[in-house]
């Protein structure tokens, strides 16, 4: 396994009791809080990226945001996301070697699961 590719992460907050200019707030926190991680990248997603039936606000898309972290940190930053968000709904997508993985969490158990699975799918790539 070469531990020396990237992996882009994507990561869709969702959140029904917060109201669009809450749901960005919350967003742009994560993003700041990302970006002080040892990420290669993290930005917020530019509504040109909208998947299929997601709302956009102010050019990017509500509540989805990207960043691209080194093998070697992906770990530290899925733990993060774990401490982070882990009574909140969330899908998260990864992508490794060109293989995608996407999983949706609602709960902590469920996100420890699908952080699991997340780092099982990327040493597998």
């Amino acid at each position: 396994m070469n531990s020396e590719y990237n992996v882009k992460l994507t990561i869709a907050l969702d959140n029904p009791d917060l109201d669009a200019g809450e749901q960005e707030e919350e967003t742009r926190n994560l993003l700041r809080e990302i970006r002080e991680l040892d990420v290669e990248s993290a930005e917020l997603v530019a509504v040109t990226e909208a998947p299929k039936g997601s709302k956009a606000l102010g050019g990017f898309l509500l509540g989805v945001l990207q960043a691209e972290v080194s093998f070697a940190n992906l770990k530290k930053v899925l733990g993060f996301v774990g401490d982070r968000l882990g009574n909140k709904t969330i899908e998260l997508e990864v992508e490794a070697n060109g293989k995608k993985l996407k999983v949706k969490a609602s709960s902590q158990q469920e996100l420890m699961t699908a952080i699991a699975a997340a780092q099982n799918f990327v040493a597998a790539s």
